[in-house]
């Protein structure tokens, strides 16, 4: 760290690559380093490292340093800041948030009216604005002025608003540098073939609604308005990439029956219970296919082979389904199945899953006739595997479908109920076909 911070300028240093730094020491060195960091950057840094670490920063700093740390981030950035002290010590919190100027205080405040999930929540209150009236020489001046003050950081528009303040127009800073600076906005405006009526969002919408925005429109900011027009702050596509990176991560987890809220703690006993939640259904469901197999006990006991061959079918099944329930509950984070086309992807699915089914059907019956002499035997297996991974296919789609319906998150617990549909088919149909073929 010593190294890093010799060599660079405070203007060159990067939060990102100092994290990346403190990531690879221990708790003593790491104690000694986050206090090396200049206190301009500690706060990004903090924001920077995994949540794990966060715990660490608040032991090795002061409520003084703390405090400073939060007076040099951006407003959304203070309140996530807060949030995460919050967590780890509400006193402290408290104390740093006494210290605050009152402008931070007022900021942090009116961010922590809104839910996680609204728009609010995510916008900074930062802005470069403007009236129609105002020459575009002096709104250049301006923002320069309010640059060298830092201000203003990442700005990518200036909003254009009333007297009253409400939202009229958008204009990039490019566009602005292109127009007559002794002439007004709205002049300019009015002069331009572009068009520069704002794409926004509502401070109380849902920010996944947001998201598809940006996706949609390809934007870099938005604007934040309230349900009378008046701009309140802007969302920038930064904070879009953190809340899609979160979100992909949160169905990566979901899918694996765990919860990332808890992954992410330290602490272990968290973790396990919340795991053991997921894995005490899986235990359930898991009884429910040994019932299956118990059902055909005196066919298995005729005929080793059944025993031998049964795992391959249900574990084919399996991961056919898998493949098919990755991709469906990704289309629909993405937003690239809709209502109206949700039998377009059953039928996608299906068509795969009896395409493989056919084909690893055939491999698997010519593999099982070869094993142990008998051509019924791998009948009955390219049977079952075509039954098998039809049903993959069709419940790989069908489940994340129905969970989306019902406004459930199709990745909890698509896992745990395509494992049960695919074990319990398999099973039941490969014992069911040998029962009636060979015995």
């Amino acid at each position: 760290m010593k190294n890093y911070i010799a060599s660079h300028e405070i203007s060159e240093m990067h939060p990102s690559e100092i994290a990346n730094i403190l990531r690879g020491m221990d708790d003593s060195e790491f104690s000694k380093a986050i206090k090396l960091v200049p206190k301009e950057l500690v706060g990004d840094v903090a924001l920077a490292l995994p949540d794990r670490y966060f715990d660490d920063v608040v032991e090795n700093l002061s409520v003084n340093e703390l405090s400073q740390a939060i007076s040099e981030l951006e407003s959304d950035d203070q309140l996530e800041f807060m949030q995460e002290l919050e967590d780890v010590d509400e006193n402290v919190a408290s104390e740093v948030f006494e210290r605050l100027d009152e402008d931070d205080k007022k900021e942090i405040t009116q961010l922590q009216k809104y839910n996680e999930d609204e728009a609010g929540a995510c916008m900074q209150l930062e802005l470069f604005t403007a009236h129609t009236d105002e020459i575009v020489q002096d709104v250049i001046k301006h923002f320069a002025h309010l640059r060298k003050a830092n201000e203003l950081e990442n700005i990518q528009n200036l909003f254009v608003v009333d007297n009253h303040n409400k939202l009229l127009y958008s204009v990039g800073l490019d566009d602005l540098l292109t127009f007559d600076f002794s002439k007004s906005i709205e002049e300019n405006i009015k002069e331009s073939d572009e068009n520069f009526e704002p794409i926004k969002a509502y401070d109380r919408e849902d920010i996944k609604e947001v998201v598809d925005l940006f996706k949609q429109y390809d934007l870099s900011v938005i604007p934040v308005i309230n349900k009378r027009g008046v701009l309140l702050g802007r969302i920038t596509s930064d904070d879009i990439y953190d809340i899609i990176n979160e979100h992909a991560t949160e169905q990566m987890y979901n899918l694996a029956g765990v919860d990332d809220d808890a992954e992410e703690d330290e602490d272990v006993f968290k973790a396990g219970r919340k795991r053991a939640y997921w894995l005490s259904i899986n235990l359930v469901t898991a009884i429910a296919a040994s019932l299956v197999i118990g059902m055909f006990e005196s066919t298995i006991n005729s005929m080793v082979a059944l025993a031998v061959l049964m795992p391959i079918v249900a574990s084919m099944g399996g991961n056919a389904g898998t493949q098919t329930l990755t991709v469906v509950v990704r289309q629909l984070a993405l937003g690239e199945i809709s209502q109206g086309d949700a039998f377009r992807s059953i039928k996608k699915e299906i068509a795969i899953a009896l395409m493989n089914g056919l084909l690893f059907a055939i491999l698997i019956g010519i593999i099982a006739w070869i094993w142990f002499s008998m051509p019924l035997l791998g009948v009955v297996i390219g049977l079952s595997m075509i039954i098998n991974l039809f049903m993959a296919g069709f419940f790989g789609a069908i489940i994340p479908l129905g969970l989306k319906w019902f406004n459930i998150d199709p990745a909890i617990g698509s896992t745990v109920i395509l494992t049960t549909v695919t074990d319990v088919v398999g099973f039941f149909s490969f014992l069911g076909l040998a029962k009636i073929i060979l015995l």
